[in-house]
């Protein structure tokens, strides 16, 4: 592949999965700025990866699995550096105003409790809570992960109840 082919597919493949890049980035990261370190080294990744791939998967399933996977590795390496670091400043951001703001900030309150509740499952649930949002079937969870389609099921339920558990504050509802 010559790297105006790489390019186009490149660009193709950004178009078609840039949000489940910053879903990625998001849920492995605390703050934004780390969010968006994480989304440009999973690019950079998907970008030099893409002449391995080879086909036998999706260009879906092959991004997402790129993107967990320099995930993995970017939280495991920035562990020592993000536990030693402590924020310069707190910022306090006014709450938006207007007709729909109790609702909005809701929403982003209820989004903010998943994504912290995510952060404390273990990195193959998150993973798999993560490609469950982003509405992928079993088999291309399966494809994703590197496990059997029949697995998915159980490991996913098992990663619902954990996350259900978190959400309710540690009380198991089930």
């Amino acid at each position: 592949m010559d790297d105006q082919d790489q390019q186009l597919v490149f660009i193709n493949w950004l178009e078609d999965h840039s949000a489940s890049v910053m879903k990625v980035a998001r849920a492995y990261t605390l703050n934004s700025e780390d969010c968006q370190d994480l989304a440009q080294e999973i690019l950079l990744q998907a970008w030099r990866s893409v002449p391995k791939f080879s086909g036998k998967s999706t260009a879906a399933t092959w991004f997402y699995r790129v993107a967990l996977n320099t995930a993995m590795n970017w939280k495991r390496k920035d562990k020592p550096r993000r536990e030693s670091q402590q924020p310069l400043i707190d910022i306090n951001v006014p709450e938006p105003h207007g007709p729909d703001s109790s609702e909005r900030l809701l929403h982003q309150e209820m989004i903010e409790n998943l994504y912290q509740a995510i952060h404390q499952l273990p990195k193959t649930d998150a993973a798999l809570v993560l490609l469950y949002l982003d509405e992928l079937s079993y088999q291309e969870m399966a494809e994703v992960l590197g496990v059997t389609e029949n697995s998915i099921g159980v490991k996913l339920n098992r990663a619902k109840k954990k996350l259900a558990t978190i959400l309710n504050g540690g009380c198991d509802e089930s």
